[in-house]
């Protein structure tokens, strides 16, 4: 998790240092709606590699944004859900959502 003399000073700035790639937003978009295992992350995100998804999965629980919950069966499962500090995300979501639909009518 970067410290606060690490993130930048701009509010905005901040926001895409944390979320700015199209995998971490579609990650967190498919979380926004509950919580999913592996296996479901991937398959509702087509494109993205195991390795991506691993790789921003992590990125995102190191910055307090995903849970990660281990549980100790076997074969062993995994579950990742958005921490209180993602599900705060939802906002700027419906936002985003809203704002796609308006320009996707604009452009018809």
């Amino acid at each position: 998790m970067l410290t606060k003399d690490e993130l930048p000073e701009c509010p905005v700035a901040t926001a895409v240092a944390l979320i700015g790639n199209k995998w971490k937003l579609l990650i967190i978009r498919n979380l926004l709606s509950g919580t999913f295992r592996f296996g479901e992350l991937k398959t509702g995100i087509p494109g993205i590699s195991q390795k991506v998804l691993t790789d921003n999965l992590r990125s995102l629980e190191n910055d307090g944004l995903v849970t990660r919950m281990a549980y100790a069966e076997i074969p062993p499962r995994v579950e990742y859900s958005l921490s209180e500090v993602g599900k705060s995300l939802s906002p700027m979501f419906d936002a985003m959502i809203s704002w796609g639909n308006e320009y996707k009518q604009t452009i018809k």
